[in-house]
């Protein structure tokens, strides 16, 4: 690993191309499309994430990391002397926004593997296409329940609900142990947000508190009155919410402007410093379980976190680390593959089949921390977090707080 002032230095020159390059064509493609590697001096990996429709608030965050990546591995000379290229495909918000993109990267732009898409809604129907192509996919931001058994060819390094979502319950209870009335929101067209309140709601009943009502949305809503007004005539002590940025941070808006005084619980698509544009003020004090902290030890992370802060003066948000992370288990399994036969000399076909094969059997130190894989693809991650939401008084500027 080179000292930490070396690697400062090559991620703030990644920062201050970020913005310029994820406003550019989502459409970019690499020149490798033969069957082998042979014919380009960079190696393509597909990112598969949302630019456009309300999930662009979560899908933006994780092109950022990705580019950040890609720049700063490719300063520390790539896979063994050959670049990485990034292929960026919109995904939008819907499942076959999705499939296009994935069959575009696999059959038009030749990728070795795919890093997305944004949301599980959407990996449930564009995984088993690449799985069936046997093309490597990392899934940055899909934690509903299932994601890694869609096939062999599909992993991730964003850490199961299952895992991290409990951890914010408990942090509530500790903010106010006399909790005992607890509602319930969530996105019902979406199986991420179906996936995390059933854990939402299995964590509650096993902490021996009462669900009084559970109250169904749309991603796509903006209005929540009904479910608010519902709600909070059941007169909860807790309100959890499993929705995205923009329809979840609408809901935290709506139930403290009807006067909602207890805690706000947001799952994991709250998880994101773009909800602060949405609630504003009113976000202020709602808990978040998270898998990245910028207090992570490590060089990487710190390093990462340092450059992202000098650069947009905020705290890197998780989708931003998980994304960086993906590209970064892309590189350091290339670059042991290469070391083994040359991946520039290796059938496409050949070259992904071995590729998925490396990373499964990889460890890695990334701003997640140290983390690796079990057979079937899912991460295995040591430490998880809480934080907590400070805005300022006037409502523009906020931060996530990290719990001890």
């Amino acid at each position: 690993m080179k000292k930490t002032a070396t690697l400062t230095t090559a991620l703030l020159a990644t920062c201050a191309m970020v913005l310029s390059a994820c406003s550019s064509n989502s459409t970019n493609t690499a020149t490798n499309t033969s069957a082998t590697t042979t014919t380009s001096d960079t190696i393509p990996i597909g990112i598969a994430l949302a630019q456009t429709s309300n999930v662009a608030l979560l899908g933006q965050e994780g092109f950022v990391g990705a580019r950040m990546a890609e720049k700063y591995f490719n300063d520390q000379g790539g896979i063994n002397g050959t670049k990485i290229k990034l292929v960026m495909q919109d995904t939008g918000g819907d499942e076959a926004g999705a499939i296009n993109a994935f069959q575009t990267l696999i059959n038009k732009n030749k990728v070795v593997g795919i890093v997305g898409p944004t949301l599980s809604q959407q990996a449930f129907s564009a995984d088993p296409i690449a799985d069936r192509a046997k093309v490597p996919v990392i899934g940055a931001s899909n934690t509903a329940k299932g994601i890694p058994e869609i096939g062999e060819y599909v992993s991730r390094v964003s850490a199961p609900v299952s895992v991290v979502a409990p951890n914010s319950v408990k942090a509530a209870l500790k903010q106010n142990p006399k909790i005992k009335r607890v509602a319930v929101f969530y996105a019902q067209n979406d199986a991420f947000n179906k996936s995390e309140t059933e854990i939402f709601q299995k964590t509650v009943k096993d902490q021996g508190l009462e669900v009084v009502t559970v109250q169904q949305f749309q991603t796509t809503d903006t209005d929540f009155q009904t479910q608010a007004t519902n709600a909070l005539n059941s007169k909860p002590d807790l309100a959890i919410i499993s929705g995205l940025a923009a329809d979840g941070g609408n809901l935290v808006k709506q139930l403290r402007e009807l006067g909602y005084k207890g805690i706000i619980i947001g799952g994991n698509g709250l998880n994101t410093p773009n909800i602060f544009s949405v609630c504003k003020a009113l976000c202020d004090g709602v808990l978040v379980a998270q898998a990245y902290s910028p207090e992570s030890p490590g060089e990487i992370n710190k390093v990462f976190h340092k450059a992202y802060v000098d650069q947009y003066k905020k705290e890197p948000a998780q989708f931003s680390a998980q994304s960086f992370t993906a590209v970064q288990v892309y590189v350091e399994a290339l670059k042991a593959l290469d070391k083994k036969t040359k991946v520039s000399t290796m059938p496409l076909d050949k070259l992904r089949t071995e590729l998925n094969k490396q990373l499964l059997a990889g460890k890695y130190n990334t701003p997640l921390g140290e983390i690796s894989f079990t057979p079937a693809g899912e991460v295995i991650q040591k430490e998880f977090y809480v934080s907590q939401i400070k805005m300022d008084p006037s409502g523009t500027n906020g931060k996530f707080v990290f719990l001890k």
